[in-house]
């Protein structure tokens, strides 16, 4: 309330906490002008953003003539009138786009978030938004010639606050013209060469696409010729002196590695096997040295849908880079049938130039501050897992994976009710299930997990990453201490709050342990390595492309590793929304667990899981932390007594 009363314009103001829909409690200020001028809400909104955390600006704002008193003078909570909420869900009407560019993002956001229509002032990541889709919101923007920054998509998360600062940022410059030459291996890359695999050619990302109708296959080749000759990454070649693993980027020569197999004669039941044979043999043919680390196969089936396989190595590639590749194998396609020549929209930064910046960031105050932390997140001790295997060599030969799953409706909820309840991301209602499943298992409450990150942190204002394709992962360690905590709510945000104490998403832990100074690397060195890693994939089914030539197919096509390769975890759990459904897959080795430990395992990560998404759509679901206004220095007793003395004098 004080801040309101600082802002030029404001004569009074009150803030109630309303639960206007059951299940969701959010601030709502109320305020009264200074003369007849009125306010203007989308400023004071983005005044209160430079005074507060995010956590305390109201969700939000209703001008009065004058606050409803009680006959005592106090604040009449009951005659408020409740604010025109904009979700487009069940809590009330959405305010619609009011401009061109409004309109623009607004179709952006229904396309990404896979929503019917949102309002003007919604806030992206109630609706389920998070980092990865924010991704895709920035590139899908440029392309309608909308200029914003993943930094404004945070700061701004409305399409009414992001619609008034678009365009107002630097534009970036991104080289236009093919990238060639040196270029210095990124942390993630120096994390796959530090493993020592036997066979390091051999560990990729690849998809299976159904061709939706039939296509010329010289159409299809030309069009992959598209994505190597436009996408730099894709050309990288890795060779080892002396010891260390150098990378380069190739000139385009033109080559590309295309293979056509007719499968229009060969029975039906017969063809998957064909498609799995020989893109296993696909997969292990890629080549670090000469290359290439991409290769093609389109299966041809006359009149029937076909598919086409896209194996790049791990290298070269990650989750987002795929639905920027997909989208412009579509586009290629589109325009190469049309009988024009292949254009992509503009690049953005180069893979070659975000590994040279971060390794200049390395070495900065900036970056070596966090060292602190990553030193005591790296050395944190926790109980090794117990082992029920025969016992053997950790190895991708012998990985199983359990499959588990939330049905449809237990999914929307998950991502598009909970996040408001405790102000969370689903990874963090996903780890800290995770966090009580394990340490329910070990005996232990401190559980270390190594976790990825999308990576593409917004470090530098002069770059953009969004059409960006590369390997771009972020991989570090977070000892979670999942407590004495019987409610799922207390566990949830326990958790959330440690999640929240890590520095800049997790990036510079990689900066510091393989680009910085010879002492910071030692020391992260030194810490033993976490025997679980977790990575949420995000929402795929927004990050690919709408179908209209392709479109996910789920046939076998081969390991993706090489069998020999050895596998760095005990326990390693991949999430991901794919067709509507949280699913998640957890993969161990049969030599180290067996097949009845790794299901109860999963099977009771699910039912926390579960009960936290339940617990977060009651009205019971809400209440603050100290991690919550991080600039207030309050632990949680003075916390909770400043929120009783809030709702007392409010009534």
């Amino acid at each position: 309330v004080s801040a309101l009363l600082r802002q030029g314009g404001v004569r009074e103001a009150a803030v109630v906490a309303r639960e206007d829909a059951p299940g969701h409690t959010r601030l709502v200020a109320y305020v009264v002008a200074h003369g007849v001028d009125g306010l203007a809400v989308a400023a004071l909104r983005s005044r209160l953003k430079e005074e507060l955390p995010d956590h305390m600006v109201p969700a939000a704002f209703v001008v009065l003539p004058a606050l409803p008193v009680t006959p005592s003078g106090k604040l009449d909570r009951a005659a408020l009138p409740a604010p025109e909420w904009t979700r487009p869900d069940e809590e009330g009407p959405a305010v619609a786009p009011r401009d061109s560019v409004e309109e623009t993002l607004a179709g952006i956001w229904c396309g990404v978030l896979k929503l019917d229509g949102v309002g003007v002032h919604d806030n992206f990541f109630a609706l389920g938004g998070d980092s990865i889709l924010s991704i895709q919101v920035i590139s899908r923007a440029a392309q309608a010639g909308i200029r914003i920054t993943p930094k404004q998509v945070f700061q701004y998360p409305t399409v009414a606050e992001l619609a008034a600062v678009a365009d107002t940022a630097a534009a970036v410059q991104a080289e236009q013209g093919e990238v060639a030459g040196p270029v210095p291996p990124t942390p993630v890359q120096r994390w796959f060469f530090e493993q020592e695999m036997p066979e390091p050619h051999h560990w990729n990302q690849a998809l299976l696409l159904e061709v939706l109708r039939p296509v010329d296959p010289a159409l299809l080749e030309r069009a992959v010729g598209g994505l190597l000759r436009h996408h730099d990454a894709l050309r990288l070649r890795f060779r080892r002196e002396g010891g260390e693993w150098r990378a380069e980027c190739a000139a385009w020569d033109g080559a590309v590695p295309f293979e056509q197999v007719d499968q229009s004669a060969t029975p039906p039941a017969e063809r998957a096997a064909e498609v799995e044979h020989v893109a296993a043999r696909a997969q292990a043919s890629l080549a670090l040295e000469r290359g290439p680390l991409l290769r093609a196969v389109y299966f041809g089936r006359g009149e029937d849908a076909g598919r086409l396989l896209l194996a790049v190595h791990h290298l070269a590639v990650d989750g987002v880079s795929w639905g920027v590749l997909v989208e412009d194998l579509e586009r290629a396609c589109a325009q190469l049938g049309r009988g024009g020549p292949v254009r992509f929209p503009a690049k953005t930064t180069s893979f070659r130039r975000w590994a040279e910046r971060l390794a200049e960031h390395a070495a900065t105050p900036a970056a070596e501050a966090e060292l602190d932390h990553w030193r005591a997140a790296s050395l944190a001790r926790a109980a090794p897992l117990p082992t029920d295997g025969p016992g053997g060599p950790n190895t991708e030969a012998d990985a199983r994976t359990v499959a588990v799953s939330l049905t449809e409706e237990e999914t929307h909820a998950l991502v598009h009710e909970v996040p408001a309840a405790y102000r969370v991301q689903v990874a963090d209602v996903l780890l800290a299930a995770l966090a009580r499943t394990v340490a329910g298992w070990t005996g232990e409450r401190v559980v270390r997990v190594e976790l990825e990150g999308h990576g593409r942190e917004p470090l530098f204002d002069d770059v953009d990453l969004s059409r960006t394709v590369g390997w771009f992962t972020s991989v570090f360690p977070v000892a979670l201490d999942a407590g004495d905590h019987p409610s799922p709510g207390e566990a949830l945000k326990a958790v959330r709050d440690q999640l929240r104490a890590v520095p800049g998403k997790g990036i510079g832990y990689g900066l510091l342990r393989y680009l910085g100074r010879d002492g910071a690397r030692a020391a992260l060195a030194a810490g033993p390595s976490p025997e679980i890693s977790f990575n949420y994939l995000g929402q795929l089914d927004s990050l690919l492309p709408g179908a209209a030539l392709f479109r996910p197919a789920d046939e076998p096509i081969g390991a993706a590793h090489a069998p020999s390769a050895p596998r760095r975890y005990l326990l390693e759990v991949n999430a991901s929304v794919t067709g509507g459904r949280l699913q998640a897959a957890w993969t161990y080795s049969e030599r180290l667990h067996r097949l009845d430990t790794a299901e109860a395992l999963a099977a009771r990560w699910l039912a926390a899981l579960r009960e936290m998404v339940e617990h977060c759509r009651t009205p019971a679901a809400s209440g603050y932390t100290p991690a919550d206004f991080p600039e207030a220095g309050l632990d949680q007793e003075e916390l909770d007594d400043l929120v009783a003395e809030f709702a007392a004098l409010n009534g």
